[in-house]
């Protein structure tokens, strides 16, 4: 199948092509940018010479569903939903990377990425994918989680499923390499304030609590919120996120850990073994997410620790295994990958 790639230039597009590189069932499309639309992708990103030589175009809808079977859209927040109408009026396939389509609510839309929100059918028709929590996509329009949501979601949602934690007491503290920042630069991602240094971002405010919360409930409809922190750290890729929350009184760690045997048929999260927290250098360049915990007898708290390379796991990886469950393919097609060590 040929997949069209809309916001190419940008990290998470980039990704995307070197991932579909290695898949069994796809080939690069269509490539499209807003504004980078007049050279070669490979002139633009030398590290593709030899690989992948192909005009980089203006968004063209109607041509894309033309020579296409397929279409992602790795673009900022606030173009999908102005571009996904034509592909679901001819029922064309789309998966989402941007966070344009994850919120079912127009208002929480609003509120969380200050934009005007899609339309609510759109938003209706979309399917929010975590593909360790589905067995087969609703319709043709997928919406992917975002980076830090991922991650989270994967850790809490075993022990949530199980009622094995106060809601109250949940506090997410998440650290991000720069690539999750994106390619524009800000003075908060300048090399000066970034080298040998780290730095707290948007305090009870970041865009995919939202999504986190919305994912959980389904899981218990009385949790309603959750402390949740970002931070930079000096990095180019990676996500680690530190977790802390209260078991309920009574619960023990047999029940802790047959909550997470959840996973053991679940082919990118990886348990680790019992006390052992896993570091971001074991899975960057891979779909993997690895989850480990460790509980203090002293006051009954669970600490866990989560790691996924962002722009694999976190967007253009999940994407492609989104993919193979659309499809009906083997869900680890092209995307078993050993990560990259040292």
């Amino acid at each position: 199948m040929k997949a069209a790639i809309v916001g190419v230039t940008g990290y998470t597009g980039i990704e995307l092509i070197r991932l579909i590189q290695g898949h069994p069932h796809l080939e690069i499309g269509t490539l499209c940018s807003g504004t980078m639309h007049k050279n070669d992708i490979a002139e633009l990103y030398p590290h593709l010479k030899g690989l992948v030589h192909q005009p980089v175009e203006a968004f063209d809808a109607k041509k894309i569903m033309s020579k296409n079977e397929l279409v992602f859209f790795a673009t900022p927040a606030g173009i999908s939903k102005e571009n996904v109408a034509a592909f679901l009026e001819a029922d064309f396939p789309v998966i989402d990377l941007s966070g344009d389509l994850r919120l079912k609510n127009p208002a929480d839309y609003q509120k969380w990425y200050q934009k005007e929100p899609a339309t609510a059918e759109i938003l209706e028709k979309a399917f929010y994918a975590v593909p360790e929590f589905y067995d087969k996509p609703v319709g043709n329009l997928i919406s992917n989680p975002g980076c830090y949501a991922t991650a989270t979601e994967l850790t809490l949602s075993p022990l949530i499923k199980n009622h094995l934690i106060d809601l109250d007491s949940i506090v997410i503290d998440a650290k991000s390499g720069l690539s999750g920042a994106g390619k524009k630069l800000t003075e908060a991602s300048h090399f000066v304030n970034v080298q040998e240094n780290m730095s707290m971002y948007k305090v009870n405010q970041h865009q995919h609590i939202p999504e986190i919360v919305a994912h959980l409930k389904q899981f218990d409809q009385e949790l309603t919120t959750l402390q949740f922190t970002t931070s930079l750290i000096p990095i180019t890729r990676g996500i680690l996120v530190s977790s802390y929350v209260k078991l309920k009184a009574g619960t023990t760690k047999e029940q802790v850990a047959e909550a997470f045997a959840y996973y053991d048929d679940k082919p990118f999260v990886r348990m680790q073994e019992e006390n052992q927290l896993p570091q971001i250098k074991q899975v960057v360049g891979s779909n993997f997410c690895d989850i480990g915990y460790v509980i203090n007898p002293e006051n009954n708290y669970l600490t866990l620790v989560t790691v996924i390379d962002n722009l694999v796991k976190g967007a253009a990886g999940l994407a492609l295994q989104n993919f193979n469950k659309w499809a009906g393919i083997d869900e680890t097609s092209g995307l078993l990958a050993v990560p990259i060590f040292p």
